[in-house]
């Protein structure tokens, strides 16, 4: 078997290379004991995008393709800038390296259960709980300097553009209803003036999400207690990062609505504000509506896209 990481002109080969953990793992082995790790218990992470081995208990490997150097780039930059700035775990860094133009990191593995295991069952108040305490760590990454991360590309005013110019040919792609379509140039028309361009840019994570974060209960109450993932990493307008869990955790809920702003920083819940955030929404990196808004049946609750920001952000 090779010892050498091939190269791959695609991320389309690349998936198929990854899902064969066999032709991949002695390398990162490999790797592993180049930095005197112990390689006596891997475990593979087969979810994800880039190669993630967990190595014992305490340290995970995290392999970049060339064709992600970028992800490589925004997790390493991002690792270093909050590091000892927020007061929820995340990763450390213990070594990083390059395998055949292949940039890895080794980082720690926090402990917790994956939010996407718990959230579902979680009690009303524990999710309202939850939720303001997400408000409250995105603001937190977000009072970060941004040091070399605002050096990652795209800048968010030529990113803005790029997205206004895709939209509707990425939803009429997607399958977005006829009847949301309608309203597309209009909200379009709004977020020329309601989302900034030019305000100092923050910290965006782009996906605090229950895949990307880990609870702990303590005394029958569920908290955050580690977040990661930070290989979609951008500089940017702050209300960006409220979309992951509005979408996916939110459901509609007032009050899980109002304890995700409220947690942020927003006290008051506006025509403006839902109107950019629903522009934000349908402008995001991974936005497809039909997929990420968890409502049950909402296609059929409203008839406009001034009737679902009302639904998605409700109170």
């Amino acid at each position: 078997m090779s010892m050498t990481l091939p190269h791959f002109a695609d991320a389309v080969s690349f998936r198929a290379f990854r899902s064969a953990s066999s032709q991949w793992l002695p390398i990162v082995l490999d790797i592993a004991r180049g930095h005197g790790i112990d390689t006596s218990s891997p475990h593979v992470f087969s979810t994800g995008t880039n190669l993630v081995v967990g190595l014992g208990e305490k340290l995970i490997l995290k392999i970049f393709p060339p064709v992600l150097r970028a992800q490589f780039v925004s997790e390493r930059g991002s690792l270093m800038q909050l590091k000892g700035r927020l007061h929820l775990p995340i990763p450390e860094i213990v070594a990083e390296g390059e395998r055949d133009g292949w940039p890895y990191l080794i980082i720690t593995h926090l402990t917790g259960t994956l939010g996407s295991d718990v959230w579902p069952q979680l009690p009303e108040a524990q999710k309202e709980r939850v939720l303001r305490q997400i408000g409250e760590t995105i603001a937190a990454v977000q009072r970060a300097p941004l040091g070399p991360l605002a050096q990652i590309e795209p800048r968010w005013d030529a990113f803005m553009r790029t997205q206004m110019q895709g939209c509707r040919n990425r939803h009429t792609h997607l399958g977005l209803a006829p009847k949301f379509l309608a309203g597309l140039d209009d909200l379009l028309h709004d977020a020329a003036t309601l989302i900034p361009v030019d305000a100092p840019p923050v910290i965006l994570i782009g996906e605090y999400i229950p895949e990307n974060f880990l609870l702990a209960c303590h005394d029958g109450d569920w908290s955050l207690a580690g977040l990661f993932d930070f290989g979609d990493v951008k500089a940017g307008w702050r209300d960006y990062d409220l979309l992951g869990p509005s979408a996916f955790m939110s459901a509609g809920r007032p009050g899980r609505v109002r304890s995700l702003l409220e947690g942020f920083g927003y006290e008051k819940l506006d025509y403006a504000l839902k109107r950019r955030l629903m522009a934000l929404m349908l402008l995001h990196h991974a936005s497809d509506l039909n997929s990420h808004i968890c409502i049950a049946g909402w296609q059929d609750k409203v008839d406009d896209l001034i009737a679902l920001q009302e639904l998605i952000w409700a109170g």
